[in-house]
């Protein structure tokens, strides 16, 4: 049985977490790989270039707004294929995440989890809450 008391924590404590992946991966490719390095290696795999400063933004902008609270279910939602597309990247180097170049376990598990997120919505303490609710008035 699922406990609706407890259920908005549970939200925020996923978003958190969520959030802060999303900043940290982000900050990964600007600092450590740096973004040509991060192109360059978006080109080894066959992609376009320009498509690592996409998912560039889309990761810190989208983990900020996660974190936030705010529109984290819409958010979460729109970056799963940005996850789908790290587990494709990571799919030839094995399961496990010590493999070289890292294994495709933890991006499919952060697909799942931005799933649940978009599932759940903001939960607990989010800025959603502070703005005011728009939609259709019946």
């Amino acid at each position: 049985m699922i406990d609706l008391r407890t259920t908005p924590y549970a939200a925020l404590v996923l978003r958190i977490a969520l959030g802060v992946m999303f900043i940290a991966h982000a900050l990964l490719k600007y600092y450590v790989f740096t973004l040509p390095g991060t192109v360059q290696f978006f080109e080894s795999l066959g992609l376009p270039g320009p498509l690592a400063y996409v998912t560039f933004y889309a990761e810190l902008i989208g983990g900020a707004l996660i974190l936030a609270g705010a529109g984290s279910r819409w958010v979460s939602a729109a970056l799963i294929p940005v996850l789908i597309g790290a587990t494709w990247a990571h799919a030839g180097n094995g399961w496990i995440f010590t493999a070289p170049n890292g294994g495709w376990e933890y991006p499919a598990f952060l697909t799942v989890v931005a799933l649940a997120q978009a599932l759940l919505g903001d939960g607990k303490f989010a800025v959603s809450t502070l703005l005011p609710r728009r939609g259709l008035q019946t």
